[in-house]
């Protein structure tokens, strides 16, 4: 991707070098995304440096921007953070997954797998490493930690406010997040940054992809959300597209509570005919996937054409197995879900599932905070949607 094609995306275009030197530390669980942000950021700044041969000597340009970082661990489990070069005066990116499961660590001669609770110390370590020395610290944390745990139900801990109170008393300054399940927790932290970023732009385009012959209209296609928690992501989308929206209701006993949920008793459909309409079921994070498998079943007794179930985090607690067996009944089409968490490699191989790649909008919006250029056209990508269906309807592949 050429300079000049990136910088026609954001606006304004960079007009000075950044007050911080550009640095990423990208955690063990985010490795296969962060050496691709990496290689991008490298591209965009030698190209940019080749137009204005000032740029070139000062570190606006390098083979890398990732610096060397250890989170190893002492027999006992215990561990500890380690930056193996300066970050004095650096605008510091921090990127973890904390939902990564394929990495492990041994403890008193026990292979332990790493849990969201280990990632996130290891976060807090590096912080702690870098000892308030950078300029600016930012973590990029695309599965907000404990950020389903947002509110009380009688005794219970609030962890996500307690986890970005954590952060802020670390000295970061902004906190990176996509699709946080309830973004008021930002105010936990109302003197630091925090944004949470929605890949509606990536997710349209993937399934047009998917499905070239897809007709965008309320005659052809339809939104759904799966229940009423997200709501607002199925509106957004489907005003953008020009379609209706749709959403199952979750009616539930509150009497009883079973593997700490309440059974649900019924799903109650709101909205239009779905019948002979082809479906993009949209939801923040796919846990077990009993939610949006189910779904997709009611939607096909409803008479549903094809069903694209579009998720920014796929964590398939069960496995791959509970999608197999619904693929094989022809209850679903397609399911896509961002590689901002750990993929194993047979959810990879699966005929039925497409990976949405999301390094190039993570080096988007990292060059465009060390540069302190407003994020708005990032967050708010209309623009390009718009363009991208523009082509579709002209028969132009996106």
């Amino acid at each position: 991707m050429t300079a000049d094609r990136y910088e026609a995306q954001i606006k304004p275009v960079f007009h000075s070098t950044p007050e911080g030197r550009l640095a990423l530390i990208v955690l063990p669980s985010m490795q296969t995304v962060g050496k691709k942000v990496d290689e991008y950021l490298v591209e965009w700044r030698r190209e940019r440096a080749e137009k204005d041969p000032r740029l070139m000597n000062n570190d606006y340009v390098r083979d890398s921007f990732l610096l060397k970082a250890d989170t190893p661990r002492f027999g006992s489990g215990e561990g500890k953070g380690s930056i193996r070069e300066s970050v004095r005066g650096d605008d510091l990116y921090i990127m973890v997954d904390v939902t990564n499961y394929s990495l492990t660590y041994k403890m008193s001669g026990f292979e332990n797998v790493m849990s969201p609770d280990d990632h996130f110390q290891d976060l807090k370590r590096v912080i702690a490493a870098a000892g308030r020395k950078p300029r600016r610290v930012n973590v990029i944390m695309p599965y907000l930690y404990e950020g389903r745990q947002i509110k009380q139900n009688g005794r219970e801990s609030l962890d996500c406010s307690g986890a970005l109170q954590e952060l802020e008393n670390l000295g970061v300054d902004n906190i990176l997040t996509f699709d946080a399940h309830d973004a008021r927790v930002q105010n936990a932290i109302p003197m630091a940054g925090f944004e949470t970023v929605t890949p509606t732009y990536q997710f349209i385009k993937n399934v047009l992809r998917c499905a070239p012959d897809l007709k965008i209209d309320s005659d052809h296609l339809m939104v759904i959300s799966p229940d009423e928690g997200g709501m607002g992501r199925a509106i957004y989308l489907a005003n953008v597209l020009g379609v209706d929206m749709g959403m199952f209701f979750k009616r539930k006993d509150y009497n009883i509570l079973k593997d700490g949920r309440n059974p649900v008793l019924a799903h109650e459909f709101l909205g239009s005919e779905v019948a002979g309409k082809d479906i993009i079921v949209i939801d923040d994070m796919i846990s077990s996937g009993a939610g949006v498998l189910e779904t997709a079943e009611l939607l096909k007794k409803r008479k549903a054409g094809r069903i694209f179930i579009c998720s920014t985090f796929g964590i398939l607690t069960g496995g791959t197995q509970p999608f197999d067996a619904a693929y094989k009944k022809k209850l679903f089409d397609k399911l896509i879900t961002t590689n901002l968490v750990y993929q194993p490699e047979e959810l990879l191989s699966k005929p039925y599932y497409r990976s949405c790649d999301m390094s190039k909008y993570l080096a988007l919006l990292i060059d465009t905070l060390n540069h302190d250029v407003s994020l708005s056209t990032l967050l708010n990508p209309i623009d390009r949607i718009k363009k991208v269906l523009s082509k579709h309807a002209e028969g132009i592949a996106v």
